[in-house]
């Protein structure tokens, strides 16, 4: 019996990555190809562990190139797709929104086609909460799968509108769909530009730690592992055309956050530099999860079991984040908050 065939696109980056480090190991019957096209944020290095393996294959592909993508699903006819590729930094799709366009919206219609062509068993596509826009501070509101979709930046109108086209491509081909939308995620190989590894990072080198506006911007923490287990679960187990927000009810505001990795370093709140705030900065994010907790879900990592594991595997890893956060990003980092 052939193995079964699974895509990961943007497998180089963060959440894909812990999710083809996750597929290969857990399963060592299905074959795990990783396609990314290895912009600034893709790295394979993170891949060391499982290069090797002969369930573990790498393309370096473009989503948004057809001819391509129509080549590479015909000749490996993938079983299933896991689409995490995309641009995916707000402040970046401020600067330049047309890239956020071209790869998040018409490279996921790219990969329907293909999808659609080879007719693979199920498509999972990988979204986001900013889909929804903003939650007030009331902390009984939380975002479900029926909250209208209200995106206030330009990812995150890019992401909607791929997900629109993922339910479009299910209600009038039959295409086998779910579409998740998770919290804000955190853990291994996260980019340092986000909010917990540039802390980290910063705290580490005794520089100053850039915070938004007044700091009270809430979001809800996701560990990626336990991310990476509920596309599973939803791949498996999804009912089809479902959506399904992924979500660990660990909400906190982005000061708390960077309070809580300054304490656990031992380093001082002097380091806190409030900076100028993000254009359509949202105030509030936080997920129902119960639709999925009903497929069996539960998340294993609290927020603070899930920040000290991240803080260990940053200073037990600095080798591969000191590597990133030289060149390039630094001018990129050095423009975007003008310390």
């Amino acid at each position: 019996m052939a193995k079964k065939k699974v895509l990961v696109t943007g497998g180089a980056g963060f959440i894909g990555g812990n999710f083809v480090q996750y597929m290969v190991n857990k399963y060592p019957d299905y074959d795990i190809y990783n396609l990314d096209l290895l912009t600034y944020a893709g790295d394979l290095t993170k891949h060391k562990s499982i290069e090797e393996k002969e369930n573990y294959h790498f393309v370096k592909a473009d989503i948004a190139n057809r001819d391509e993508i129509f080549a590479l699903f015909e000749k490996e006819k993938f079983d299933y797709v896991t689409h995490f590729a995309a641009e995916s930094h707000v402040d970046r799709s401020i600067t330049n929104p047309e890239i956020f366009v071209v790869t998040n919206v018409l490279g996921t219609q790219v990969l329907l086609d293909a999808s659609k062509a080879v007719g693979v068993t199920k498509f999972i596509h990988v979204s986001t909460d900013e889909v929804y826009g903003e939650l007030d501070v009331d902390p009984t509101t939380f975002f479900t799968e029926e909250t209208p979709l209200q995106p206030n930046s330009p990812y995150s109108a890019s992401k909607a509108s791929s997900d629109m086209l993922v339910r479009a491509y299910h209600e009038t081909y039959g295409l086998p769909i779910n579409i998740t939308r998770c919290s804000n995620n955190y853990g291994p190989y996260h980019f340092p530009e986000k909010l917990i590894p540039l802390t980290i990072s910063r705290v580490l080198n005794d520089q100053m730690i850039p915070v938004y506006g007044d700091g009270k911007n809430i979001r809800d923490w996701l560990h990626v592992l336990d991310h990476c287990a509920a596309i599973d679960l939803v791949l498996h187990e999804g009912v089809n055309g479902e959506v399904y927000n992924v979500g660990g009810h660990n909400e906190r505001t982005n000061l708390e956050v960077v309070k809580t990795i300054i304490s656990t370093l031992g380093k001082s709140e002097d380091l806190i530099e409030f900076v100028t705030d993000r254009l359509g900065h949202d105030k509030r994010y936080a997920i129902d999860p119960t639709k999925l907790e009903a497929l069996g879900w539960k998340p294993t990592y609290t927020f603070e079991s899930g920040i000290a594991h991240t803080i260990q595997w940053y200073l037990d890893n600095k080798e591969w984040w000191e590597q990133i956060i030289s060149g390039e990003y630094q001018h990129y980092f050095e423009k975007q908050y003008t310390l």
